[in-house]
């Protein structure tokens, strides 16, 4: 029984996935006498939080019930009150925790503060799921750097587009949906300055039923982005961000800089290139806590070989192209050895339409 609330609490927290940034996602239930008097989620940032809204529907029913909740009541003043201040003062009797706050600054606080004030509290119901589920927060709360996740499409034989350039489209309509419902849902996505000039990519959300465009984050080095490129000169709520080095010329930067773009700086790394290192650090300081890195194939092999991708989702076409010269979705000099491959844990896969989809998590060991 008590699986069944918090899993409803669960349900609820997903409801508002890739909306409440930099937050996590929280849902709260509250249950008397085996009814649910009061339930709720957390929304958006800045607004009351999942137990918030469950106990002001459960009203004067919260005293001496027993709340569900996805994640530690918060302890602290942020953008809003305490909130386990606010289960204290409710009355309520139990509190069944899936999993602590991972804020090292304030984990287990709000529990402690509960426990004193005579409240029964149980952490650890359906821990897994509520770990997994937040993932994208837990990264950005323990490292302040962004979830990163790299997406790519290919054929059955590994080929991202013909040997004379030709990608469109490598997959079906439904895993192009499935992409343009992540760019929703991540708060930036990222691809290299060679996708911009070969492709003029919108990289915006383009849904049926509408959606939000991320922020869209162009490695440029050298500042090569064309001004009237898509990306700086159509209509978005989000902004464009174009990260550059010390070997941008100074007349492109300028150039550059004059438009909608904003431009980011950032030291080479080894090999004269973004370093995407402090280009991580860079964002968590914006508070992206998500990152869809898309493309190409240099850039994914960048971010696997900085051991930067925490999770992987691979788009398979049923189709083979052929061609020695054709493209591969994973560039740079590679492995020398089978054994240090970059492996996949906890796999997921199925068909999507005609495609079909890999992900898991990369283990970088052996590498």
């Amino acid at each position: 029984m008590h699986e069944k609330y918090m899993r409803l609490a669960l349900e609820l927290a997903e409801q508002a996935r890739g909306r409440t940034s930099p937050n996590p996602m929280v849902g709260a239930v509250i249950v008397k006498d085996g009814e649910i008097v009061g339930k709720g989620y957390h929304q958006k940032a800045g607004t009351p939080h999942a137990e918030v809204h469950a106990m002001n529907e459960a009203g004067e029913h919260a005293k001496g019930a027993t709340l569900y909740v996805t994640l530690e009541p918060c302890s602290h003043y942020g953008r809003t009150p305490p909130c386990s201040e606010a289960v204290i003062a409710a009355g309520i009797a139990d509190v069944y925790v899936a999993l602590k706050d991972p804020n090292p600054l304030v984990s287990g606080r709000g529990i402690k503060r509960m426990t004193e004030a005579g409240l029964e509290v149980h952490v650890g119901l359906l821990e897994d799921e509520a770990r997994r589920m937040n993932e994208i927060f837990i990264k950005y709360i323990t490292t302040r750097k962004p979830f990163v996740l790299l997406k790519t499409a290919m054929t059955l034989d590994g080929k991202t587009a013909t040997s004379v350039g030709h990608a469109r489209w490598v997959t079906g309509p439904a895993a192009r949906e499935r992409v343009h419902q992540l760019r929703d849902l991540y708060d930036a996505i990222l691809v290299g300055v060679n996708t911009v000039l070969a492709d003029n990519p919108s990289l915006t959300c383009r849904l049926p039923g509408g959606g939000r465009d991320p922020i869209r984050i162009i490695l440029d080095s050298q500042a090569r982005t064309p001004a009237e490129a898509k990306v700086i000169t159509q209509e978005s709520e989000a902004s464009t961000c174009l990260v550059m080095t010390d070997k941008a010329p100074l007349d492109r930067i300028k150039l550059l800089s004059s438009g909608k773009a904003k431009i980011m700086r950032t030291s080479l790394d080894l090999h004269g290139r973004v370093d995407l290192r402090e280009l991580m650090s860079k964002l968590g300081e914006m508070e992206i806590t998500s990152l869809l890195v898309e493309g190409g194939a240099e850039v994914a092999a960048s971010f696997l070989e900085a051991g930067l991708v925490d999770k992987i989702l691979t788009f398979i076409a049923p189709k083979i192209i052929g061609g020695s010269q054709a493209p591969g979705p994973v560039g740079g000099l590679g492995k020398a050895l089978m054994d240090q491959a970059v492996r996949l844990t906890e796999i997921n896969w199925g068909q999507i339409g005609d495609d079909f989809f890999i992900e898991g998590y990369p283990e970088y060991t052996g590498s």
